[in-house]
């Protein structure tokens, strides 16, 4: 009766939807966000106008909203960008605002454009969000009574400033978050390989998968003029291609739940310690002479880190061709014009709302819809939701501060207290986000309210509208959006498992069949792991698709089960084992291949014949075990309570 209880009060998908990621506080993000919003307003109040100091602390919030671990000049990229397009957007807002015959258009539009923008990528991405949001935010500063060359004026002071403390360290700092990105790999395969039970390695080896991944992505759009530097770049991107061998073998001994000698996994503590200290690998110690041939490649795999790499630099691509890319995008993808089209339908009823709304400055209902509505960041249901809940709670904290008359150096402090807060948010909790940008941008925007409880009904009731027009004409009534669409993800992740066991399960003599072999096992896990945070951003959803991604959340550990499996073999061929029969590979291929073609068709998979092969008995039971999980979500429609039971505590235990 109680376990009856606690399901209903507390469903899955809202425990999902409110859970915080468990990752460090980046106490750098946070001290940079305290420094570029607080320190404007303090010396606005110590020279005797606060209020200017809050529009240049204005000026300096897109830096905040967009910062990003990453490489100094990904970042200054990302950053100026953003700051950029929020300046456009902004003065767009500033000229138009107070005329709605002017306005309205604009945000539409601007809506619009943010939209297509995020096709062309992530920093486009954030750029886009950033210019919508300062455009709808400009459309209500008319009130302020300033000409708009000296707001926009104060808006460039404080993003100048806001760039200068993100990438002042860039000059003695420059390779520390490529360093730190090498480092972290070696500190995750010590994790994994110290781990006492199968839960534990699980999620450890999940993490070196987003180590690995972030690495790769670091140091391969690494550029510099500095020869210096980009010789750096050049060591630790060929360290980083040494370590496959040691982190297959890793892979290939956790999955034959063993646990890596003591001096191994120390090892891997000192490479680490030694790559963020800028020295050299130390020696790595002697295989056993009585290793069998996972521990002997494991140890091969060591001294493969010490002798390092020479992979060849690949070439940037042209920004013309990204620029096609992208164009072509918007022509053959359907998806992001529909997203513009939602996002441009829900601005403008927002829009006509807002005139309707007695309160003044309600361009807040406008924001709350494109904040939600932005396209690529997740499920639209749960940022509602997020949105809601986190925006109800930072608005009275906001407005209950200045309606209670809170100023001076109070409001600095809030105000750093707040820029803290969102740098905490942003990677722990969308609504921990909304709780803290909402007041930070409150105090900003409204300081001239002090003293009125106005502010806390107005804000209070724009963003319930907000929310409530994202829900309905976003969500409920929009086409599709509660129709199940994770089959495709999930079938194009089987795509790049069907390549990894036809490149994994071969001998690879050749330097550059080896590296082919590398590039599809990477190809398949980088699959695996953006399937696992498509499905965690559905499952959120008390929809069929919510329903869906948890029914089936068991089929992606048990692919990654498979590429485990494959790891482990291919781990033996390169310590004197024989390959396996090419017939062998061909019917693991084809049933993977099978297995795709249900998922797209939404069908139980048919029975398909499989090797009896000693060597293969692994692989062929890990997709045993897949094949069982995917019979069935055809019936979540027709039984989704009895299928969520039934594999929730597969997926707790993923």
């Amino acid at each position: 009766m109680s376990t009856t209880r606690r399901e209903i009060a507390a469903p899955h998908w809202l425990v999902q939807l409110l859970r915080s990621t468990p990752v460090p506080i980046p106490w750098n993000m946070v001290a940079r966000a305290v420094l570029a919003l607080a320190v404007p307003l303090a010396v606005g109040y110590a020279l005797g106008d606060i209020g200017v100091g809050a529009l240049i602390s204005t000026g300096a919030l897109p830096t905040v909203l967009s910062e990003s671990a990453g490489p100094y000049r990904y970042r200054a990229r990302r950053l100026g960008g953003a700051t950029a397009a929020a300046a456009v957007g902004y003065f767009a807002g500033l000229i138009t605002g107070g005329i709605p015959a002017a306005s309205i258009p604009v945000v539409v539009a601007v809506a619009a454009i943010s939209a297509l923008i995020s096709a062309a990528g992530s920093n486009a991405s954030v750029a886009g969000l950033q210019m919508f949001v300062f455009c709808v935010l400009g459309t209500g500063q008319h009130v302020t009574g300033l000409r708009v060359e000296i707001l926009l004026g104060y808006f460039c002071v404080g993003a100048a400033w806001s760039l200068l403390i993100a990438l002042a360290t860039w000059t003695f700092r420059a390779t520390s978050p490529e360093r730190g990105a090498v480092a972290h790999v070696y500190v995750e395969l010590a994790a994994m390989l110290s781990a006492t039970d199968e839960a534990t390695s699980r999620v450890a080896r999940h993490q070196l998968t987003t180590a690995m991944n972030t690495a790769y992505d670091r140091l391969l759009t690494a550029r510099s003029w500095l020869s210096g530097r980009d010789a750096t770049y050049r060591q630790l991107l060929n360290l980083l291609s040494a370590s496959t061998p040691a982190v297959e073998a890793s892979v290939a001994m956790v999955n034959a739940g063993r646990r890596a000698p003591d001096d191994v996994i120390g090892h891997f503590i000192a490479t680490s310690a030694a790559v963020l200290a800028n020295q050299e690998p130390p020696d790595p110690p002697e295989a056993p002479e009585d290793a069998d041939p996972v521990l002997a490649a494991l140890y091969a795999g060591l001294a493969r880190i010490a002798k390092g790499d020479n992979r060849k630099r690949r070439e940037v691509q042209p920004w013309h061709k990204r620029l096609r890319g992208w164009v072509g995008s918007l022509v053959s993808g359907p998806l992001t014009w529909f997203a513009a089209l939602r996002l441009t339908l829900c601005v403008a009823i927002a829009e006509i709302v807002a005139l309707l709304v007695p309160f003044e400055r309600s361009y807040w209902i406008t924001l709350t819809v494109g904040i939600v509505l932005k396209p690529d960041f997740g499920s639209v249901f749960g940022r509602a939701v997020l949105r809601g809940i986190g925006t109800v709670i930072g608005v009275g904290i906001g407005a209950a501060v200045l309606a209670a008359g809170g100023e001076g150096w109070l409001l600095v402090l809030l105000i750093a207290v707040f820029a803290g807060g969102v740098a905490v948010g942003k990677v722990r909790n969308y609504g921990i986000l909304s709780a803290f940008v909402t007041p930070l941008i409150i105090l900003q925007m409204d300081l001239a309210s002090t003293g009125s409880w106005n502010v806390v009904l107005a804000r209070l009731v724009d963003t319930v509208l907000g929310c409530a027009i994202v829900l309905l004409f976003g969500y409920l009534l929009w086409p599709g959006s509660r129709r199940p669409q994770v089959g495709g993800r999930l079938a194009d992740s089987l795509d790049s498992l069907v390549k990894y066991v036809d490149k994994g399960l071969v001998l690879a003599p050749s330097g550059e069949a080896r590296l082919e072999r590398s590039r599809a096992r990477r190809r398949a896990y980088r699959a695996l792991a953006d399937l696992r945070t498509a499905f965690q951003q559905v499952v959120v959803e008390p929809s069929a698709a919510g329903r869906q991604a948890v029914a089936w959340w068991p089929v992606i550990a048990g692919l990654e089960r498979v590429a485990d499996a494959v790891t482990e073999v291919g781990v033996t061929l390169g310590r004197g084992a024989p390959a396996p029969d090419e017939d062998d590979i061909a019917l693991l291929t084809a049933a993977l291949g099978e297995l795709a073609a249900a998922v797209r068709e939404e069908r139980d998979p048919a029975e398909m014949p499989m090797p009896d092969s000693e060597q293969l008995s692994g692989v062929v039971d890990q997709i045993g075990a897949a094949f069982d999980a995917v019979r069935g979500p055809d019936l979540v429609e027709r039984a989704p309570l009895r299928l969520v039971r039934r594999f929730l505590p597969y997926h707790r235990r993923a």
